[in-house]
């Protein structure tokens, strides 16, 4: 199986930058695409950005030109550098891979860390 450690929430003013950090570990043969995905209270999971194994990028409208995520596929390691922090960027951060292993293709996701944006 694959296991998926986050690292880098926290508490952040407006204006404020984090970086999130997730690594995937286990019997990994390959991993495709990783990501970033959110959850705030009351609302749906929703994503935040995916990077494929080669590199190809996609956003959330809301978050574009203020964060940027990537990977180091050596290390199976995604990360999101989250800038101009808003208090709506409040949420659990959840990451996500598309790994296969010894046991076919699937969806795995990480514990979640919190990232909440106030003054």
């Amino acid at each position: 199986q694959v296991q998926l450690v986050e690292s880098g929430g926290g508490l952040v003013q407006p204006g404020g930058s984090l970086r999130l950090s997730c690594a995937a570990s286990g019997s990994i043969f390959s991993i495709n695409n990783m990501g970033w995905y959110r959850q705030a209270p009351g609302k749906q999971r929703e994503l935040v950005a995916t990077i494929t194994k080669g590199g190809r990028i996609n956003y959330a409208d809301s978050v574009k030109g203020r964060f940027t995520i990537s990977r180091d596929n050596a290390k199976n390691t995604v990360y999101l550098q989250m800038n101009s922090l808003k208090p709506e960027d409040t949420a659990v951060y959840y990451c996500y891979a598309a790994a296969s292993t010894g046991w076919g293709p699937n969806d795995y996701w990480g514990q979640g860390t919190q990232v909440t944006v106030s003054s």
